[in-house]
């Protein structure tokens, strides 16, 4: 693949997995250099136990293809190694982590490979074969901009297993009326069936952040929770949510187009707030918008 530097794994056969006898994360970090950079979002997890709970969470990793994002030194490309998986594919930008990642690929051969690239740049589901899952400890700084790119095109995974600040894991799953509901809210749920699954303080990463973690689960559902063209809906929660505090009356007008017909048509009150209304009933705007009442 242009612009992308591959580490194939060793095709030898090897030691047991479970016996592999990898040395601890600590000396890796310390024998590569591998200190978290700031400006990369890097948080690195060196618990074993808790990555391999985030692995286990994903489920099925013995089926089909697995991708990680960001996997840093290892500690979550270990677990899902251990835990089973037999097609990982591992993307990581930054270089001082591929040869200790190239230690793994040899200690498990033939089910890691390290692709070197920007994962804003890539679209995972070209690069493994179906059926495909997302795993990661997603670096914060680009965690919500990757998810609403792989949601274009979320009938291509099983599933996505990922860690966000729990900020933001409260807005996928934030109910009508609630103070996280916002346009992510929408647009996850429209297409997702989306669960916190646990917390993970800040204390299990080095360094350690400032906020608490959680784990996300996001399942795609069979069919988007009702109708709507995806550029409308997003049109329709921008303009609604971007004045959030006033009612749709106002709000909408930055759709350009009479509001009342349109309110009247999805059959939602005027003096509605953006907050006030389900998922359902924003796609019910976004058709009746799309129709042109």
């Amino acid at each position: 693949m242009a612009g992308l530097a591959r580490l194939q794994p060793d095709s030898k056969r090897g030691e047991d997995p479970s016996q592999a006898g990898l040395p601890p994360l600590r000396e890796v970090i310390a024998r590569y250099g591998i200190a978290a950079r700031r400006r990369l979002g890097q948080n690195f997890i060196l618990d074993l136990n808790l990555t391999r709970r985030i692995a286990r969470a994903a489920g099925g990793l013995d089926q089909g293809s697995v991708v990680e994002i960001g996997p840093g030194p290892g500690g979550l490309t270990r677990a899902l190694l251990l835990e089973g998986a037999g097609h990982l594919v591992a993307i990581e930008r930054d270089p001082r982590c591929l040869a200790a990642l190239g230690e793994l690929a040899a200690a498990f051969p033939g089910r890691l490979e390290v692709i070197e690239g920007d994962a804003l740049a890539l679209d995972p589901a070209a690069l493994v074969p179906p059926p495909r899952r997302i795993v990661a400890n997603l670096p914060y700084n680009i965690a919500t901009a990757l998810l609403l790119r792989w949601l274009d095109r979320i009938g291509e995974y099983e599933s996505l297993t990922l860690m966000f600040q729990r900020e933001v894991a409260e807005r996928l799953v934030a109910a009508p009326r609630s103070p996280a509901y916002g346009r992510l809210s929408v647009i996850v749920q429209w297409l997702t069936r989306p669960k916190i699954l646990f917390d993970v303080p800040p204390s299990a990463f080095v360094p350690a952040p400032k906020v608490t973690s959680s784990v996300v689960s996001l399942v795609p559902r069979d069919a988007p929770l009702a109708p709507a063209e995806k550029a409308t809906l997003e049109r329709v929660t921008a303009a609604a949510f971007g004045q959030r505090r006033k009612m749709l009356r106002s709000s909408l007008k930055r759709l350009g187009v009479p509001v009342e017909p349109l309110l009247a048509a999805a059959g939602v009150a005027p003096t509605a707030r953006a907050e006030e209304l389900s998922v359902a009933e924003f796609c019910g705007l976004a058709r009746a918008l799309e129709q042109g009442v």
